[in-house]
């Protein structure tokens, strides 16, 4: 099936309704602070370079800051496409998670800004790109690289779990590198901050914990799940469950249809901790510190977190 497709195409509506009717931060103020400037930003603050992507709701470019020429992403998001796709809350709710959160291991959100018609998002620039067109490009990655990923995302999920944050939609495409092939998460569009169970249906369909697939209550665990389908998709290039419908993945997910193909060829310990991460009882699953001490990621992975390729 077409990758990357979103289980529904309200994204980002999903739990709007449990929240509190605050209305749109840019519609209470006009301007907003960052971490690295006293005064407000404007978009003259900005030297504008090339584009660096486009999505649904708008695009990013290369942006160098005028007075300290320092080099970041502006992501650009149109006010209307907010608004037709209803996406307000959560875009007010991922600016407050990712601008509150600091590790090494997660895109920085400097600050944000408005005009009339757009939201700038300040964001640090990962020179790199996405984790995904790597990926795509080698087809699959080495134990040596899938090890390093995995472990800087169980490093940089423990620290979100403990600032009570669940991400909910880890995946290739919302992992980037920096210039030094450091990876960073960049998309909290579906994240949570809550110490209560969940029961939203959110996602990437390839990427869903079977408790969601099955619409139960869920918690921090679905996070961990996510990192074995990513274990997985580096080593072999291919997410688990992938199938042609979307019937035929729920499926596979809720049995735990994993097969390990004889190539390329992949160790019997990376084996090991992937199958010890697809587990459908949640609390089985193994913890976020019990991956940082499996004997595949202590082998395999790069202590600085670096991966040169």
């Amino acid at each position: 099936m077409p990758r990357g497709s979103q289980m529904e195409s309200k994204r980002r509506r999903g739990e709007a309704e449990e929240e509190e009717e605050e209305g749109y931060p840019w519609k209470k103020q006009t301007t907003t602070r960052t971490q690295r400037k006293k005064g407000d930003w404007s978009l003259k603050d900005f030297e504008i370079g090339k584009p660096l992507g486009k999505g649904k709701f708008g695009r990013v470019y290369l942006a160098r800051e005028v007075q300290s020429k320092y080099i970041v992403a502006l992501k650009v998001i149109f006010k209307k496409q907010i608004e037709k796709y209803g996406i307000g809350h959560q875009l007010r709710r991922e600016l407050e998670i990712q601008s509150n959160l600091g590790h090494p291991n997660i895109l920085r959100l400097f600050g944000w800004f408005h005009d009339e018609e757009r939201i700038f998002l300040i964001l640090e620039y990962a020179h790199r790109g996405e984790l995904y067109k790597l990926l795509r490009r080698n087809n699959f990655l080495s134990e040596t690289q899938s090890a390093t990923y995995i472990a800087s995302l169980a490093n940089a999920l423990a620290y979100c779990h403990q600032k009570h944050v669940i991400h909910r939609d880890i995946k290739p495409e919302n992992l980037l590198l920096d210039h030094q092939g450091q990876l960073k998460i960049a998309d909290f569009g579906w994240s949570v901050q809550s110490e209560k169970k969940r029961r939203t249906m959110c996602g990437t369909l390839d990427y869903l914990a079977p408790e969601l697939v099955e619409q139960r209550t869920y918690d921090y665990a679905v996070d961990n799940w996510t990192l074995g389908i990513l274990c997985y998709e580096f080593l072999y290039g291919v997410p688990p469950f992938e199938a042609e419908s979307q019937a035929d993945t729920f499926r596979r997910i809720k049995e735990i249809d994993l097969n390990f193909p004889p190539a390329p060829l992949v160790s019997a310990e990376a084996k090991d901790l992937i199958t010890k991460l697809l587990v459908k009882e949640s609390s089985q699953r193994l913890s976020l510190q019990k991956i940082m001490e499996h004997p595949w990621i202590v082998k395999n992975a790069d202590p600085t977190g670096t991966c040169k390729n």
